[in-house]
């Protein structure tokens, strides 16, 4: 993705709001607002940048995206934000949103319409009764959440197909990227999340997460400034003791305690040495001998872990 100088997003306010989209056009002009519009702006293009998001010859061939709008905070911040940065010319995509209507009882299918038409928004919306096949399948005392999902991107890839595109974006943020690692750590026996790039099954498709550096608070204070309308799931929200909640609430415990640290984990995400792990797959343990050229991966065999290291220079900054 071509990048241009932050002085090109980060314009002179009174020239940010003149002939932008008109779902931006309301935006509250506040300091605050402002400075967590920029935050956002610069989080996403980071990300689409660090992953590769654009193809390189995109102001050619011009590729085209379905942005998936369910009508919660994540997914109404992300349109947002990628026409942001569409319309500052850092972004050469081609947008679709699309809403995926699963005939979950209470859903106001009159919402979205009326929020596209109102903001001039190029939108496709497919109503597909996957909650009658959810509740017949699973039992309403069990998570419901895992076979919805998959019917829900069958059905997201094959709209794509239809409308040529190249990728399906989704609005996951940053702690939904933490949640999936530790309920894949604590239930799944495995080390693995949701990541900002990836290619479907069948190889034609692939998947992108823009917010993935997004934190849950700044996407919500945004969703609130912008008083979007949401739409609440009421197909997994009704149900109590999901594993997903009792691990966001651990995260929002760990924050509340320690601030930053869901920062410092999300970061340790894109950090990792295999050779300070167990999974002989990545690295080649058989293969380590003293004295021997082991491709510099298994060096500092002996450092010390990150708490020690945090815990060793307060003790120096008392003295």
């Amino acid at each position: 993705m071509t990048t241009a100088p932050e002085s090109q997003m980060l314009e002179a306010d009174e020239a940010i709001d003149s002939g932008c989209p008109v779902m931006l056009r309301n935006a509250p002009t506040t300091v605050e607002f402002k400075k967590l519009r920029k935050r956002l702006l610069r989080e996403v293009r980071q990300a689409i940048d660090d992953y590769g998001m654009v193809p390189a010859d995109a102001a050619v061939k011009r590729p085209k995206w379905l942005v998936c709008l369910s009508g919660g905070k994540d997914s109404y911040t992300l349109l947002a934000v990628l026409m942001d940065l569409k319309w500052r010319g850092l972004l050469p995509v081609d947008l679709l949103a699309c809403n995926l209507d699963q005939a979950q009882p209470g859903f106001p299918p009159e919402i979205l319409p009326a929020f596209f038409e109102k903001n001039g928004i190029e939108n496709i919306i497919v109503r597909e009764d996957t909650f009658s096949i959810v509740t017949s399948k699973i039992p309403s005392h069990k998570t419901y959440c895992s076979l919805c999902s998959r019917l829900r991107r069958g059905i997201l890839y094959r709209i794509a197909r239809e409308q040529g595109c190249e990728a399906i974006v989704l609005g996951h943020h940053r702690e939904d990227i933490l949640e999936t690692f530790f309920m894949n750590l604590f239930h799944g026996g495995r080390l693995a999340s949701m990541p900002p790039k990836l290619v479907n099954d069948e190889g034609d498709l692939m998947v992108l997460r823009p917010l993935a550096y997004c934190a849950e608070s700044d996407v919500a204070k945004f969703a609130a400034g912008m008083q979007f309308p949401i739409i609440p799931c009421n197909l997994c929200g009704s149900q109590d003791g999901l594993q997903r909640e009792e691990v966001k609430r651990m995260l929002m415990d760990w924050e509340r305690v320690s601030p930053g640290r869901l920062g410092v984990m999300a970061r340790a995400l894109a950090h990792t040495r295999p050779s300070h792990l167990l999974d002989r797959t990545l690295f080649d343990f058989a293969s380590l001998r003293p004295g021997e050229n082991n491709g510099g991966e298994a060096r500092d065999a002996e450092e010390p872990c990150g708490a020690g290291l945090a815990m060793t220079r307060n003790l120096f900054a008392a003295e």
